[in-house]
């Protein structure tokens, strides 16, 4: 009589094949969805996997066939729902019809012929320029500066057109204007340009018979009375216009005492001054006798024109800290007039160089 082998019996012969079974299913999808390693990785990962084949057959029978049961298991119900869902799809037309299967199926759309619609970016207006405006071209061409500012909005408005370049018919050039830019890359034109309009200030101590010209002249009064009324002191001026033949003995005396390079910075060529505009005036504090231009920073004289000046017309045209701009060291006696409408927005716009205040390069060197 034969004796009965469980380990050759039905049952477990069956349940030895669903283990296998299960152990395929399982090292199948892991496969699938392993990463591509390098070779130092994929060394690593087989002693991994031995350690783990050696925990695995550690572990008892009863609980190894418990496990290869369950993934068989799940591995046919994950197997139906995919059987079921695509036959459901192939039966419902709607489910046919869902975007993302189109999606699956057609793939992305296909480019037109005439190949894909461009995007039209509209360009934004030209801002307008008052330059094409006859009236205001008009009021202009009359050599009314007041005038012109006010006819283009004020003097903000004066200044923000001309910066921004949408004022070409305004020429910073002009020296026939208040608003005339003059520095080492900005030379007259003609280089020996004489305003015609040259007067003496009235009430005002000179050290040297030179004037300015009339509106300038005529706030440098106003100027001058109004510290005396503040009680800063009398203001007087060494030098006021100066033609293209006096600036050139000017600059060649300087040259004579510290050189070109020292000179640059402390005196202008001819045909490059502010003093031939007959613009600009170096004052000077007075008190019986005058004082030099090196004495204007320390006085009460100075120090009421740094706080006042622009109310008539003048601002400090060299600062401290802007020899870069300006190309001059400062000259606190070196005052320069631009009518009073623009001289309050330098102030209130805290301006130090007509440079800047106008959009234009500094002018450090010739």
């Amino acid at each position: 009589m034969t004796s009965f082998d469980p380990e050759l019996s039905p049952r477990r012969a069956a349940r030895a094949e669903a283990e296998r079974r299960a152990t395929e299913a399982i090292e199948v999808v892991a496969v699938a969805e392993k990463p591509a390693m390098s070779r130092r990785l994929q060394r690593e990962s087989a002693v991994t996997a031995a350690g783990r084949g050696t925990r695995w057959a550690s572990q008892p029978r009863e609980t190894r066939r418990r496990v290869a049961v369950l993934a068989l298991g799940l591995t046919v119900i994950a197997a139906s729902g995919v059987a079921i869902g695509a036959a459901r799809a192939g039966s419902d037309p709607a489910a046919l019809a869902a975007p993302e299967v189109v999606a699956v199926i057609e793939g992305p759309p296909a480019v037109p012929a005439e190949g894909l619609p461009v995007p039209v970016l509209a360009e934004a207006p030209a801002p307008a320029s008052r330059c094409d405006d006859p009236a205001f071209t008009s009021v202009l061409s009359s050599g009314d500066d007041a005038a012109t500012i006010a006819a283009i909005g004020g003097a903000e408005a004066f200044r923000s057109a001309v910066a921004s370049g949408i004022a070409p018919c305004i020429s910073l050039s002009d020296p026939n204007r208040q608003w005339v830019v003059v520095n080492k890359k900005r030379p007259f034109d003609p280089s020996d340009y004489r305003p015609g309009d040259i007067v003496m200030p009235d009430g005002v101590r000179a050290l040297k018979e030179s004037g300015l010209r009339r509106q300038a002249a005529d706030a440098l009064t106003a100027l001058v009375r109004g510290a005396a009324d503040a009680g800063a002191g009398e203001i007087g001026y060494l030098s006021a216009f100066r033609s293209y033949t006096n600036q050139q003995s000017t600059y060649a005396e300087r040259v004579a005492v510290v050189g070109v390079e020292a000179a640059d910075r402390e005196s202008a060529r001819a045909g490059f001054s502010e003093h031939q505009s007959g613009l600009a005036v170096d004052i000077v504090p007075c008190d019986r006798s005058c004082g030099t231009l090196d004495d204007v920073a320390a006085s009460s004289q100075g120090a009421w024109v740094r706080d006042h000046a622009w109310e008539y017309g003048y601002i400090t045209r060299y600062v401290e800290g802007r020899t870069d701009v300006s190309g001059y060291e400062p000259e606190a006696w070196h005052l320069r007039y631009i009518g009073t409408d623009l001289a309050k927005v330098y102030h209130d716009g805290g301006y130090t160089t007509l440079e800047e205040f106008f959009g234009l390069p500094g002018a450090p060197t010739y």
